[in-house]
């Protein structure tokens, strides 16, 4: 048998081979990149964490916020000071009741604060804003610790 002849024979070997290279190196890179989100995501966690409980909030499970608002902040910084989100925010600060028993509360001082330390370490070049936003507000020390 010719080399030439045994060569061609192998083709597939050879090629096959090229493939499978080519997919590990694909799959290597895609696992790097999701691995340093998932760091990223958890070391922005831990930030936010050791923020909370500086300001006199409990633990914080880090794995259910890297989960939740991974590396971006999710919804938090999805343009948090629209028009849309602040009057969804300010139904959410209500009394609970529906219809005509609707009404405004006073707001917890620290609640805000939580929401300030998460724009904090995910998007601060949106803190401002929201400061903004949340100073007028009716607040006091409601939250007993």
């Amino acid at each position: 048998m010719s080399p030439t002849r045994m060569a061609s024979e192998h083709r597939w070997i050879y090629i096959g081979s090229i493939v499978v290279l080519v997919g590990l190196v694909i799959a290597g890179l895609l696992t790097y990149t999701q691995q340093k989100a998932t760091n990223e995501a958890h070391r922005k966690a831990n930030d936010l964490n050791d923020a909370l409980v500086a300001d006199g909030f409990a633990s914080r499970n880090v794995e259910n916020i890297a989960l939740t608002l991974g590396t971006d902040g999710g919804a938090v910084c999805d343009d948090p000071n629209s028009a849309l989100k602040r009057g969804l925010w300010l139904v959410q600060l209500a009394n609970g009741a529906g219809g005509p028993g609707m009404r405004p509360v006073i707001v917890d001082k620290q609640i805000l604060e939580a929401g300030a330390e998460v724009i904090k370490v995910y998007c601060p070049e949106k803190l401002d804003d929201y400061q903004k936003k949340i100073k007028d507000l009716k607040t006091a020390d409601l939250v007993n610790n």
